[in-house]
């Protein structure tokens, strides 16, 4: 009882953490966007979402990623049979990934309190594209999850599906970016 009620506090952590590396990532996107705004506008809105940045990341997704952590290592204590499973090894190496763009998230809301409202020297379609690795993670970490060992199995049909998956969103990315110019 005691492991799925830790799993179920896991699962909605992650839900949240992914909520906010999802939107923290579209404020350095809306951001971005101001650099063609007038002067007064572009100040305003950048002071906005560097506080909004800030605050997101400190009271919802650092902690709600510290409990989704804790969460993952007391499952691993309560059931330290998950370390001897290829699928959770291939899981781990995924939330090492996940550890790298949370550490580019961090850097990037410093980055932004020390602007102090000037531009950000990311192109928009970096930060356009870097707001879909959280979904790619997103998607590699639940898919071993549920499939376990089959991912081990079926791993070629995966990775095909996966960079299929990956293709199309980027493209859709580069779509909407391109119809957002024009405009």
């Amino acid at each position: 009882m005691l492991y799925t009620i830790i799993k179920a506090l896991h699962i909605i952590f992650m839900v949240s953490y992914f909520a906010g590396i999802f939107y923290l990532v579209r404020i350095f996107v809306y951001y971005k966007d101001t650099d063609e705004f007038p002067e007064d506008k572009k100040k305003i809105l950048r002071e906005q979402y560097t506080f909004m940045a800030r605050r997101l990341w400190n009271i919802i997704t650092v902690p709600a990623g510290v409990i989704m952590a804790v969460c993952g290592l007391v499952m691993i204590f309560l059931n330290p049979g998950l370390m001897k499973m290829g699928w959770f090894h291939l899981k781990l190496t995924f939330l090492i990934g996940l550890a790298v763009y949370h550490y580019w998230c961090w850097k990037k809301v410093l980055r932004l309190k020390a602007l102090n409202g000037n531009t950000l020297e990311t192109a928009n379609i970096k930060l356009r594209q870097a707001n879909e690795i959280a979904t790619f993670i997103l998607f590699l970490v639940v898919f071993t999850v549920i499939l376990k060992a089959m991912v081990i199995t079926y791993w070629w049909q995966l990775i095909t599906g996966f960079f299929v998956l990956v293709f199309l969103i980027m493209m859709t990315v580069k779509l909407v970016n391109k119809n957002k110019k024009k405009k």
